[in-house]
C-alpha cells in the first residue's frame, strides 16, 4: 500500500514534471544545463513551484526571536528599515531530475514514438540474477519467508510446537539463503556517430547550436538503447576522428569538403559496427557550404551506396551562418528525396532546436 506522504511526494513529482514541460523550449536552449550532467542529474530552476514542508503551531504573533517582543521592533535593533515591498514575489525552486526524465518528458511533448531496436541483439551483458537458494550464506541474504516455514515444519514434526505459545528457535539446519546465478542478456546497443564541418565558416554561435542539440540527441538515444557508444568526427576538406571535448571547441581554416566526412564515417562503420549487431544513427551538421557540386554529388553517392543501407537513420542539420552558401541541403533533397532513413532539418537559431529534433526522431527509427 502506498503512504500517502508516498503518493504527496508522487504528486509534486508531477506538479515539477508539468512545469518543466510548460517551459521546455526554454530548457532545451540552456547551454548551462550541459555542464551540470554529473551522475546523471541536473538541476533545474522552476518558477511557481512552493517546496512541500510541514507548519507546526500558531505563536499568535508573539515574541521575536526566543524572547518577548513589541509589535514594531527590529530584529537587530541597528540599522534603518526602508518600506516593504508591494509586488508578489516569483517563487524559483532549484529541483533535481535525472536525464531520464527529462527524455521521457522531451519525448512526450515532442510526441516522440519509442524506438525499435532493429538488429540480433548479438552483444549482451552479463547481470546477477537472484533466483536460487542454498544452504550458506551471509545473514543479509537469508530468506526469511522459508526459514521461517522449514523451522515451523521440524518444531510440528517434533512435537516441540506448543499453539498457545508460538514461538519459534531457529537451528542452524532451518536457515536457507538467497543466491545468485549468472545471465547473460541480450542488450540494445546503438552507435551514433556525429560529423561536423569546422572550416572558418563555422563560428561560435553555430557550434553552439551544434552542442545543444547532439546533447538533447544523445539523452533521447540513451533513453532508449541501454548502450551507448559516440563517435566524433571533425572536417574540412579533410576529416578525422577526435573526443568529444575536441569536437566542439576545434576551430579550422581553409575549405570544406564534405565527402572526406562521410567516408571517414564509412571506414569506422566497417571496422567497428556490423550493421546485424549494432543500431546505427548518423548525424552531420554543417553551413550547407560545399566545395563544388561535385563533391555534392559523391556525397549523395557514398550515403546512398553505403551509409543509408546500414543506418536506422541518417540527419543532416544545417545551421545558419553569415559565410556559407547554404547549398548542400539542397543537393541531398534533390537526389536522395526517396530516402525513408534521412532527415533534413535548418536550425538559424537555439528555437529551432526544438522543431529539428522533433523532426529527426518523429518516426521512430
Amino acid at each position: 500500500m502506498i503512504s500517502k506522504i508516498e503518493k504527496d511526494h508522487q504528486r509534486f513529482r508531477q506538479i515539477v514534471k508539468g512545469r518543466i514541460r510548460e517551459d521546455l523550449r526554454k530548457f532545451l536552449t540552456r547551454g548551462e544545463l550541459l555542464g551540470k550532467e554529473g551522475k546523471h542529474i541536473i538541476s533545474i530552476p522552476v518558477r511557481g513551484i512552493d517546496l512541500p514542508n510541514f507548519r507546526y503551531g500558531d505563536n499568535r504573533d508573539a515574541g521575536v526571536g526566543q524572547g518577548a517582543g513589541e509589535p514594531g521592533q527590529t530584529v537587530d535593533g541597528d540599522g534603518d528599515i526602508g518600506p516593504g515591498g508591494t509586488e508578489p514575489g516569483r517563487h524559483i525552486l532549484e529541483v533535481e531530475v535525472t536525464l531520464n526524465e527529462l527524455a521521457d518528458i522531451l519525448g512526450e511533448e515532442l510526441q516522440l514514438p519509442r524506438i525499435k531496436p532493429k538488429g540480433k541483439h548479438a552483444i549482451t551483458t552479463t547481470k546477477e540474477r537472484y533466483s536460487s537458494i542454498r544452504q550458506t550464506g551471509p545473514e543479509s541474504l537469508r530468506h526469511f519467508k522459508r526459514t521461517f516455514r522449514r523451522a515451523l515444519r521440524r518444531m510440528i514434526m517434533s512435537g516441540a510446537y506448543d499453539p498457545n505459545n508460538p514461538a519459534l528457535v531457529f537451528e542452524r539446519r532451518d536457515k536457507l539463503y538467497r543466491s545468485w546465478k549468472p545471465v547473460r542478456k541480450p542488450q540494445s546497443n546503438a552507435a551514433i556517430i556525429y560529423m561536423m564541418d569546422v572550416s572558418g565558416s563555422m563560428g561560435h554561435e553555430q557550434k553552439e547550436l551544434v552542442r545543444l542539440e547532439a546533447f538533447w540527441i544523445d539523452a533521447w538515444l540513451r533513453r532508449n538503447y541501454e548502450g551507448i557508444e559516440s563517435r566524433y568526427i571533425v572536417h574540412d576538406v579533410h576529416a578525422h576522428e577526435v573526443e568529444r571535448d575536441v569536437f566542439f571547441r576545434l576551430r579550422e581554416d581553409g575549405g570544406t569538403k564534405i565527402s572526406s566526412a562521410f567516408n571517414c564515417c564509412r571506414d569506422l562503420l566497417d571496422k567497428h559496427y556490423a550493421p546485424d549487431e549494432w543500431n546505427i544513427y548518423l548525424f552531420h551538421f554543417s553551413d550547407g557550404d560545399n566545395s563544388s557540386e561535385a563533391d555534392s554529388r559523391e556525397c549523395c553517392q557514398v550515403l546512398r551506396e553505403h551509409l543509408l543501407p546500414t543506418a536506422n537513420q541518417f540527419g543532416y542539420c544545417q545551421v545558419a551562418s553569415a559565410y556559407g552558401s547554404g547549398n548542400f541541403i539542397n543537393a541531398l533533397r534533390e537526389h536522395l528525396d526517396d530516402a525513408e532513413n534521412m532527415v533534413t532539418t535548418r536550425v538559424n537559431t537555439k528555437d529551432d532546436i526544438y522543431d529539428s529534433i522533433k523532426a529527426f526522431f518523429a518516426k521512430g527509427r
